[in-house]
């Protein structure tokens, strides 16, 4: 069976020769399988080009695709498995190694009993902040709240997926892409593979917290309308409060003579108001902007050249 090892990579040049070193070892030992690399350059502005192609010079079955500039993961991810619609399977890894190659043989295993997408868990995140870990953790509890279809806590992108999956996810054609929901809402036969997290072999993260805060109302958004439901709700809810309470106030003043709150309660009341309204506009704006960039029917990459592709 051919099996396609997907690698998204930006600005890696110091990370894909130790990753390089780390997953042919493995690959090799492997019987009955045939591998070929699909790294898909995602506009790197460093030395990662120039490395992919002395490496598919010296491989043939090492593919490169490279776009015309910085399109996201998502698209580059989207990238590779376009080019893997020949392989019986393809597994999609990180070059920083977080995943170890040690996997691929289990994910292997797996794939032989029968299970169409075989997925890593991460067992504990150790090596990353704390802070990381509490809004990581926060993110798929709200996530699995929040969705008709829960996604697998602290499932990252490494996973193997079969030639039938990989079809079904070329359908979708929605340009605003959340992979990991995407993976999560084609269904099919799943399983999971525990595994420790590793720390970053080389190289520096290129995801910041301003960078993973968009990329989780991204993932909200592309799933879900249930945002904008729950906001009516919550309108319904402070609407009535506030007609309850216009009563109450009316009553003490026909029954007790009480004066009418002043104006302190009156900025309490306005601000708070005003609040609601703007945090329900930035709500709408984030389903507006998805539908926005959707229309546009933009393609979702460009590709500047290919190596050793069909």
């Amino acid at each position: 069976m051919k099996i396609a090892l997907i690698v998204p990579v930006y600005n890696e040049e110091e990370a894909l020769p130790v990753f390089w070193q780390a997953v042919e070892p493995v690959l090799q030992k492997e019987n009955g399988f045939r591998f070929e690399y699909i790294f898909v350059n995602d506009g790197s502005t460093d030395g990662t080009l120039p490395y992919l192609k002395d490496l598919s010079a010296r491989n043939k079955y090492v593919k490169v695709i490279s776009l015309s500039r910085n399109f996201g993961k998502e698209a580059a991810l989207t990238a590779g498995l376009n080019e893997a619609v020949q392989a019986d399977a393809a597994i999609v890894m990180d070059a920083d190694l977080q995943d170890p190659p040690e996997l691929i043989p289990a994910f292997l295993e797996k794939f032989k009993e029968g299970y169409d997408v075989v997925y890593g868990t991460r067992q504990n995140r150790q090596t990353d902040s704390g802070l990381k870990r509490i809004s990581a953790n926060a993110f798929y509890k709200f996530y699995n709240f929040i969705s008709t279809r829960p996604m697998p806590e602290n499932a990252g992108d490494c996973r193997l997926i079969s030639q039938r999956v990989v079809q079904a996810l070329l359908q979708l054609p929605e340009r605003e892409r959340f992979m990991k929901g995407l993976f999560n809402w084609v269904g099919f036969k799943s399983v999971s593979i525990p595994f420790v997290r590793q720390a970053r072999q080389a190289g520096k993260t290129k995801w910041n917290y301003w960078r993973l805060w968009n990329f989780a109302l991204e993932g909200i958004t592309a799933s879900t309308t249930i945002p904008l439901r729950l906001w009516t709700y919550f309108g319904f809810s402070v609407s009535l409060f506030a007609f309850l309470y216009a009563l109450w106030v009316a009553a003490k003043k026909i029954i007790f003579g009480n004066p009418v709150s002043g104006y302190s309660s009156l900025m309490v009341a306005i601000l708070f108001f005003s609040g609601v309204q703007l945090i329900s506009l930035g709500v709408i704006g984030e389903y507006l902007g998805r539908t926005f960039m959707e229309v546009k029917q933009r393609p979702l990459y460009i590709i500047d050249e290919k190596i050793n592709c069909q």
